[in-house]
């Protein structure tokens, strides 16, 4: 993301988004399925069938989304809510730029919290650095990105993110995605199922969609949604100083 990635603005975010106290729950997720995966293993030593099922469903239905959403609402919706983003306007750097920065941040903490996580789950519920290991981590990679993209966009446009990005992920993701099949082309959760599912080749993982629609729409996904939600930064800028004038 060359011109567009402001180390500034990324330093700000970073400090900012961990030094809330909301920041303790990023990682809580991610313990817990770790923590859940050491009790299974230690319990069904020889069933080869959960850690896909347990690791695809709980990680990528419950875990990542969960967690993109709370980093992904904080990096911006917070500045918007305090009013301190009005200062960052203020300056001389893109909304784009804005943008881009803060998503950046928030997927490079959602993979630090959830995709690592994930991978270090599939190493001990598999024995090693298995294909159904490194699946899980890249399409938990895949998720990252694109779920934050989108809440940060929702961040942008609405003040109530949180709620928005939660109804999303229990009706669309937990519900719909899984029970009307023309749904998944929208599903984030199937986007990082398909992914890694290319490259685990496990069907315990349930994966809706095949890897080139995967790709595809999770690109358009997350190019559209940061581009909505710089158009929504500049235009929250133009009605900021009309205010003031």
């Amino acid at each position: 993301m060359p011109g567009l990635y402001n180390p500034t603005v990324a330093s700000i975010t970073l400090r900012a988004t961990m030094g809330r106290r909301r920041a303790l729950l990023f990682g809580l997720p991610a313990l817990v399925l770790v923590l859940v995966t050491l009790i299974v293993k230690l319990s069904h030593p020889a069933d080869p069938n959960w850690p896909s099922e347990i690791l695809g469903q709980l990680g990528f239905t419950v875990v990542l989304p969960l967690t993109a959403l709370i980093i992904g609402t904080s990096v911006l919706g917070a500045e918007i809510d305090d009013g301190s983003i009005v200062h960052l306007l203020a300056t001389p750097v893109r909304r784009s730029s804005v943008i881009v920065t803060k998503f950046a941040v928030a997927a490079g903490l959602t993979l630090l919290l959830v995709a690592l996580p994930e991978f270090v789950a599939g190493l001990i519920a598999t024995g090693g650095a298995t294909k159904l290991a490194v699946g899980l981590f890249v399409g938990a990679l895949a998720g990252s990105v694109i779920y934050n993209a989108l809440f940060v966009m929702l961040s942008a446009v609405t003040t109530r993110a949180m709620a928005a990005g939660l109804l999303y992920v229990l009706i669309w993701e937990g519900l719909l995605s899984n029970l009307v099949g023309g749904a998944r082309v929208l599903s984030i959760g199937h986007y990082s199922l398909g992914i890694a599912n290319a490259i685990a080749h496990d069907g315990s993982l349930q994966a809706g969609l095949g890897l080139p629609v995967a790709v595809i729409m999770g690109g358009i996904v997350t190019a559209g949604t940061l581009a909505l939600a710089s158009q929504r930064l500049a235009r929250f800028a133009l009605r900021d100083r009309k205010s003031v004038v």
